[in-house]
């Protein structure tokens, strides 16, 4: 007897991206292998949503004025507060200024993990409105842990450095879509299939602002993978009007093994 679909659980994953001489790169992180997801995978950083992303009085410390919905604002909270717990980046401002913090003043707080206290603390502003929704992936429902998952896009501020927390994540790296694909080619890395069908989707664009300027122009279409027997092989497919291409690969990314082919 079958046992009931796993329900998925609220995340929020941010593509933290710049330019450097190499072109357009992305913050990356490898997941520690005592983790109980993507074990030893590079990732974008992120997690699930946490109670204290719903909190009132965190919402309340994004720009008013948003018209989103509570649970959608709470997700780009999560987005910020990964951000800030494992690359050490604060996507905040000092309440009434267009600046977010520099690094000066982020020596000065610390890494905490309590967001909304810290922001209330320091009275900061949680920069909810850069985060540009890039995506939307829920895990496939034959799987036993799955997740329904917002990705967002945002410029990495200028002076703050980015490093991996060294708990959750061991590992981690500014790099080209083109590059980090590549190592997942050649076996030195391991990349899952949602990270790996996002970095060619990011790949499109030369720049920050080419990134940017794409993912609010191109809507953003809910992809829940499903599996389909081809001439005695599984594929994977993916809504065509998601905009990934290509829109069908092999089972075997699915399990976060090399990029394939059906």
């Amino acid at each position: 007897m079958l046992g009931a679909m796993a329900e998925p659980l609220p995340a929020a994953t941010i593509l933290l991206v710049r330019d450097a001489a190499a072109g357009l790169e992305v913050f990356m992180v490898e997941r520690h292998r005592e983790v109980d997801f993507a074990t030893g995978a590079l990732v974008f950083p992120g997690g699930k949503l946490e109670p204290g992303d719903r909190e009132p009085r965190t919402l309340a410390r994004c720009p008013a004025g948003s018209g989103l919905p509570p649970h959608d604002l709470a997700l780009r909270v999560a987005a910020i507060r990964e951000t800030f717990e494992e690359a050490g980046v604060l996507l905040a401002r000092p309440r009434g200024s267009t600046a977010l913090v520099d690094a000066g003043r982020l020596r000065e707080i610390g890494r905490r993990d309590a967001l909304g206290a810290l922001a209330e603390a320091e009275d900061l502003e949680l920069a909810a409105d850069l985060l540009v929704p890039f995506a939307h992936w829920i895990t496939p429902e034959f799987l036993p842990k799955r997740f329904d998952t917002h990705f967002f896009v945002v410029a990495a501020p200028g002076d703050q450095a980015a490093a991996h927390d060294g708990s959750e994540s061991v590992d981690s790296a500014w790099i080209t879509p083109a590059a980090a694909l590549a190592e997942a080619e050649s076996g030195r890395r391991t990349i899952v299939f949602p990270t790996l069908a996002n970095l060619r989707k990011l790949g499109r664009s030369r720049s920050a602002a080419e990134a940017l300027e794409r993912a609010r122009r191109d809507p953003v279409v809910t992809v829940l993978p499903r599996v389909e027997r081809r001439d005695g092989r599984a594929v994977v497919c993916i809504p065509p009007e998601a905009g990934y291409e290509p829109s069908e690969t092999s089972a075997g990314e699915l399990r976060g093994t090399r990029p394939g082919r059906p």
